[in-house]
């Protein structure tokens, strides 16, 4: 059986008395992008420094290719890239100066440092500013610095933590697509507390809260996971709050504004029949009725509650 790119085994770290992950296990065998899912404080980026190497864990053991990190640190960092949140660049560098000194840092071979870098720069889109000073780049050029001085030494798996935060929606589409070209050839965890960010990237999710694995599959996986809360309701002639409370299977009605209503239901598809047959017998001119999803928010607010 073929070794699984990364495998964490019971993994658990703390801060003094504060543990921000307990007990994590999971598995990641083949390439992909697999999104590390979690809302702010949940134990992403411990998780990824672990991974990484930049902090050692208090409990549990970490294998890249089989390579246990704890060991041999050094074998396993050869197989990793890495960018933080804050992309550690150097402002006064050019962008050749900084991925030569990236490169040597991660003992690329001499007679290939120049292939290496002219790689990147390419694949990257930065290759037209490689004279130019880090400082004076734009924040989304900045960060495919940051992605180039990651996969300069073709790592195994490329970690990326909240890779598209702060940069305006053209900058952020960019990445996304830099992202899923690199995953065609390297793994890819990819750190964000945005839901739109995991399923406009990744293939894989895991989900991290209060420092447990809560969940782990496919996107497809985790639309079903998040189950139907309400339907939205728009209509021209609308009946009050209170007449839409008594159709059959509505078990509350939220008016929100401008003929618009919010229904809670017990079961999604006999509330909607329900209704649609009511709108027809009074003429409510029923335009729009769809099921909204939870709120990711709703879901960490839940998961939560589960896991205390």
């Amino acid at each position: 059986m073929e070794e699984p790119i990364l495998r964490i085994e019971h993994l658990s770290h703390r801060y003094n008395i504060q543990w921000a992950v307990r007990d994590i296990s999971f598995e990641i065998p083949k390439r992909g992008i697999y999104g590390l899912l979690g809302s702010n404080g949940a134990g992403k980026s411990t998780t990824m420094n672990i991974i990484s190497g930049v902090i050692k864990q208090t409990e549990g053991s970490v294998f890249i290719k089989g390579i246990d990190a704890r060991k041999r640190p050094v074998d396993a960092k050869r197989h990793i890239g890495f960018l933080p949140q804050k992309p550690p660049l150097y402002g006064d560098l050019t962008v050749e100066e900084f991925l030569y000194y990236s490169a040597r840092l991660r003992w690329v071979p001499a007679n290939m440092l120049k292939s290496a870098v002219e790689d990147v720069l390419v694949r990257c889109g930065i290759a037209h500013f490689r004279k130019r000073l880090i400082k004076n780049l734009s924040g989304g050029y900045q960060q495919r610095v940051g992605i180039a001085q990651a996969i300069i030494h073709k790592p195994e798996i490329v970690i990326f933590d909240e890779p598209t935060n702060g940069l305006d929606p053209n900058q952020i589409m960019e990445v996304r697509h830099l992202i899923k070209d690199i995953a065609q050839e390297r793994t890819i965890i990819l750190s964000t507390h945005i839901l739109t960010e995991v399923q406009a990237t990744c293939d894989n999710i895991m989900m991290i809260e209060q420092g447990k694995l809560v969940f782990m599959g496919t996107v497809d996986e985790f639309d079903n996971y998040i189950a139907p809360n309400t339907i939205y309701l728009r209509m021209g002639n609308p009946p009050t709050v209170e007449e839409l409370a008594k159709v059959e299977n509505v078990q509350g009605v939220e008016d929100l504004g401008d003929r618009k209503f919010r229904v809670r239901f017990e079961n999604a598809q006999e509330a909607m029949d329900s209704i649609v047959k009511q709108s027809v017998v009074h003429d409510w001119h029923l335009s729009e009725i769809r099921v909204e999803k939870t709120s990711l928010d709703k879901i960490f607010s839940e998961l939560s509650k589960k896991i205390q």
